[in-house]
């Protein structure tokens, strides 16, 4: 049963930044769902104000803007699967996206509630890691920008502020030569929370050498995280077998799963091995 709670309906995104303020702390947005009903329903977040969000066309928007890409909060994840604009320019998040639980979640679940949550197995966090993306916290006082790898601090845990609403997610738009990938190992083909994800992307040029590579893992930590010494490594480098297979050695070696999942060691260098492969045919 949900606990007591008023629920406000916003008509605009700055009546909804007002309503967060005025029941900051105890005030909550609400877009998709998907995680904070089961949360509320669990005892496990008890807040005394919701405010909705879901309706704001505000928040709902995909576009390229300045050389980047940029998704409103409220976003579906099944709004990514269709999105032209996400197919071709980061076709890694639509990779993602299609795993991501089931069709009905899918559309009532949104890309600003899943980074927001904070899940170690969010799906949609390390393709975003591996893109450079950044997130836009917003509240009555003005906006702020702030990475990915550090709007997320812990398990559940990010750098917003009570008062603030994730508005937009944006990355930059990779430049011609380069390739991505996503995988998600978990206990079967649909609606399960994945035991490793893996997201790699590759800018190369026109020799196929690599120019810069992002590696993100998830669901190997207690956060998703970019595997810099494996990304050092493979910087102004050919993408040879030798050298593939050492980024991978390294990637296993960064993951710290729980006492009891050292099986997930061996499936982070295998997926991000072939990741890299993929990649470096695609390059060519």
């Amino acid at each position: 049963m949900l606990p007591e709670f008023e629920f406000l309906i916003p008509q605009t995104l700055s009546e909804a930044l007002k309503m967060l303020a005025e029941g900051a702390p105890d005030a909550v947005p609400l877009a998709g769902g998907t995680n904070l009903i089961p949360d509320m329903r669990g005892g496990y977040h008890t807040p005394g104000v919701v405010v909705n969000v879901a309706g704001l066309e505000e928040l709902r928007s995909i576009r390229r803007e300045n050389g980047h890409l940029v998704a409103g909060g409220a976003t579906t994840i099944a709004e990514l699967l269709e999105d032209h604009l996400i197919a071709q320019y980061a076709p890694i998040l639509q990779e993602a996206a299609a795993a991501f639980a089931t069709p009905l979640v899918r559309n009532r679940a949104t890309v600003g509630g899943n980074l927001a949550d904070a899940a170690p197995c969010a799906d949609t966090i390390p393709p975003l890691l591996a893109l450079g993306a950044e997130v836009e916290l917003t509240s009555k006082e003005g906006s702020r920008r702030v990475p990915l790898e550090e709007f997320i601090v812990g398990p559940h845990e990010t750098v917003r502020r009570p008062e603030e609403l994730l508005v937009t997610v944006r990355w930059p738009v990779s430049p011609p030569h380069s390739a991505g990938a996503f995988r998600k190992m978990g206990l079967r083909k649909a609606a399960c929370m994945a035991k490793v994800d893996v997201a790699v992307v590759v800018e190369g040029d026109e020799s196929g050498r690599c120019r810069r590579a992002r590696i993100a893992l998830g669901a190997v930590a207690p956060k998703q995280f970019r595997v810099r010494a494996a990304e050092a490594l493979l910087r102004d480098q050919p993408l040879t077998d030798e050298i593939i297979a050492e980024a991978a050695r390294l990637a296993a070696e960064a993951s710290h799963p729980r006492p009891g999942s050292e099986y997930k060691l061996k499936v982070v260098r295998g997926l991000v091995r072939r990741l890299l492969a993929r990649a470096a045919e695609e390059i060519k």
